[in-house]
């Protein structure tokens, strides 16, 4: 797991309030959303727009494109990575 991935996911738990949750918990492959991953919700997806901006500055300019983004730590770590 690259420390890169390790920081997002302390970033998500954090941002999310997933007390409960460690980075080791959460697989980079891992649905994030539905009831087959971690089941996160469309406030949580709010959140992590919010994280994007804040800690990325990063504008989603294309809402559309949250599902694919926010698909799993991967595709998430992925646009990160190519907005910089």
């Amino acid at each position: 797991m690259s420390d890169f991935k390790i920081v997002l996911k302390e970033r998500i738990i954090a941002q999310l309030k997933l007390e409960d949750l460690t980075p080791e918990d959460i697989n980079d492959s891992d649905r994030l959303f539905g009831d087959d991953g971690l089941g996160l919700d469309s406030i949580d997806a709010l959140e992590f727009i919010v994280l994007l901006e804040q800690a990325y500055d990063i504008r989603l300019t294309d809402p559309s494109q949250g599902r694919e983004i926010f698909h799993s730590i991967d595709s998430l770590s992925d646009f990160i990575n190519s907005q910089k």
